[in-house]
């Protein structure tokens, strides 16, 4: 199972925040009219659907955040084979915030979870293959670290986090500074020469030809762009171990097992995060009144 306790809590709250303030706005209408503070609710957080679940803690930090009166209790882990009909958590407290706070909180727990269930596919995919499946920075606006976070419950490896984890030399950086008579051994240099230590760098290139050339200048990581199987093959060969080789590019579940047969080392895969569709999450909720009640 995956810990949640690797991601930031504070950055957490201000997404939970941020996602509540947006779907509340200045009050549950619906709920204010016809569900007074003499009700209670109880219930039951159940698979719809086939997957991995990931992200029941941000669940359950969502219910405390609108009423820290509501006691959810988780019953499966971040990183659980879930089936329909399986029972995640459950649920006990005031219904008003309970009702308030069921949208938000089941978007989070649908979206990740169908995230880190399409991961696991394409980890499965390449079973017996020392490869990694990575992420990319294809991700939704605000929630980056909890769909990473969720790559990784799947069995997937993340890739930069945001724009400072590293350098990745492209296309078009590389076209503005060949303009100026820079070649890549050039280019390589200057990135090394004005970066920590510590910071890796990634060039991108679009021949075999162009990857040994990469690998020869210091490059980190390899990145081969929508090279065919044949080109990516005999890229690894030339690149001979000298740094990692990554195939990227239009890669999908049919094709990611002949790609991570042809030697690389890792694949990124843009889809984990920007085309997961949701796992089928609800909530089984049950009302009742604490009091006579004159709604």
């Amino acid at each position: 199972m995956v810990s949640y306790i690797d991601l930031p809590r504070a950055e957490l709250q201000r997404v939970i925040d941020h996602a509540l303030e947006e779907d509340i706005g200045w009050g549950d209408a619906t709920t204010s009219a016809l569900i007074g503070p003499r009700w209670s609710a109880q219930g039951r957080v159940v698979a719809k659907g086939n997957g991995i679940l990931a992200g029941i803690d941000v669940l359950a930090q969502v219910f405390r955040t609108v009423d820290e009166r509501i006691v959810v209790d988780i019953l499966c882990a971040d990183g659980t084979l879930v089936a329909p009909g399986m029972t995640l958590a459950s649920i006990a407290g005031p219904a008003a915030g309970i009702l308030s706070a069921e949208r938000v909180a089941l978007n989070f727990v649908q979206r990740l979870s169908g995230i880190a269930s399409l991961t696991r596919r394409y980890v499965e995919a390449v079973a017996g293959i020392p490869v990694h499946i990575v992420d990319t920075r294809k991700t939704t606006p605000g929630l980056r670290s909890l769909e990473k976070y969720a790559v990784r419950v799947g069995g997937g490896h993340n890739h930069r986090h945001n724009l400072s984890d590293g350098v990745l030399i492209k296309d078009n950086h590389l076209v503005a500074l060949k303009q100026e008579g820079y070649d890549l051994a050039r280019i390589i240099a200057q990135a090394r020469e004005r970066v920590p230590h510590t910071v890796k760098i990634e060039v991108e290139v679009e021949t075999p030809e162009a990857a040994e050339e990469a690998a020869e200048a210091g490059a980190d990581i390899i990145m081969l762009d929508n090279m065919t199987l044949d080109q990516m093959r005999r890229a690894v060969d030339l690149v001979a171990g000298q740094a990692l080789v990554e195939a990227s590019g239009g890669i999908n579940l049919e094709t990611v097992r002949a790609v991570a047969e042809t030697g690389v080392d890792l694949i990124s895969v843009g889809a984990l995060t920007h085309s997961a569709p949701a796992l089928d999450i609800s909530l089984d909720l049950e009302l009742q009144p604490t009091s006579t009640s004159t709604v």
